[in-house]
């Protein structure tokens, strides 16, 4: 088994195996592997107080494109000398339970270029497009690389896991599908900060479901003075990407100008861990620990990592429910 400390220090360093063994290891549920999970990410959120990195969502239905915007996307961040790590959240295998698409993005980004990294994931039947490893995938992606992105499975209206989870949030339209305004009435196009029509190419549809969205969308957003921005690109014609990479950028400086970037994902950590137990514990476990709102306060000002702050409220409510029994 790994020795927490040595990865730790080779994930920092960024070298490509302990990026490979660190993602394993948190994918290993057996007890001993969590130990040693919970003891690596302590020591890499020890180090991440300067809130390195910027963790974007990739959102939207499936066959918009996104990934395929995704690999423009790396290929522009890597000429702006940017290190990239993607994590691509695959459909499940019904058989085997691993990701059925897993190297589409890899056929598409250079295997010789050490500044990219990609790791496919199984959502593994979680609604919201993530699985439950994303998160702390996430935590050790940030500390290797400057950008990481998070492409989603693409499942719909309930796809908005992701907004809880990253810095800034893209969602990705198809044109001419008709599903622009059905996010818009089911409430989804609230959550993304940057909004891009990709396959711009095709013209006027793709111009007309542009104009839809920038009619409809209600563009102040909830991170103080940002609008929305509504963007056409096109991955197949390299067109737009550049702004699109500006726009992302952006939203990040002001959430770092503004300074409320740890805290931000000090909050997307309590809503991971809360979501963790309410899945094993349901609402009457989170009612013996005072119910959702003061968990999520509890956790957002917690100094422990994340899985040993899992462990310690699971062990909470397993002692409390043998007391019950007894």
């Amino acid at each position: 088994m790994p020795d927490p400390s040595g990865l730790a220090a080779a994930v920092r360093r960024r070298e490509r195996p302990a990026l490979a063994r660190a993602l394993n290891l948190l994918d290993d549920r057996r007890s001993e592997s969590r130990q040693l999970a919970a003891e690596l990410l302590r020591l890499l959120e020890a180090d991440m107080a300067d809130e390195h990195g910027h963790l974007i969502g990739m959102t939207g239905p499936p066959g918009a494109g996104k990934s395929s915007l995704t690999a423009a996307l790396i290929s522009v961040w890597r000429k702006r000398g940017l290190r990239v790590g993607v994590l691509a959240v695959d459909p499940s295998s019904p058989v085997s339970g691993g990701a059925l698409l897993g190297d589409r993005l890899r056929m598409k980004t250079s295997s010789d270029d050490d500044g990219v990294f990609i790791r496919s994931l199984a959502c593994r039947g979680e609604f919201g497009g993530l699985s439950a490893e994303v998160w702390p995938m996430s935590l050790v992606m940030l500390a290797a690389f400057d950008v990481v992105m998070i492409e989603t499975v693409g499942v719909g209206q309930r796809e908005i896991d992701v907004a809880r989870m990253c810095d800034t949030t893209c969602f990705v339209a198809q044109p001419g599908s008709g599903d622009s305004i059905q996010f818009l009435k089911a409430g989804i196009l609230e959550v993304p900060h940057v909004l891009v029509v990709n396959k711009e190419d095709m013209g006027a549809v793709a111009r007309r479901t542009l104009s839809e969205l920038g009619t409809a969308l209600g563009r102040a957003h909830t991170d103080g003075n940002w609008e929305v921005p509504v963007l056409a690109a096109s991955a197949t014609a390299g067109s737009g990407i550049e702004a699109l990479a500006d726009a992302l950028s952006a939203h990040e400086k002001v959430l770092r100008d503004s300074k409320c970037l740890l805290q931000r994902r000090r909050q997307y950590r309590a809503q991971w861990l809360l979501k963790r137990l309410q899945e094993e514990f349901g609402s009457h476990g989170i009612g013996r620990l005072g119910g959702e709102q003061r968990v999520l306060e509890r956790l957002a000002t917690a100094t422990l990592s994340l899985f040993e702050q899992h462990q310690a409220l699971r062990e909470h409510l397993l002692g409390a429910a043998d007391k019950t029994h007894s």
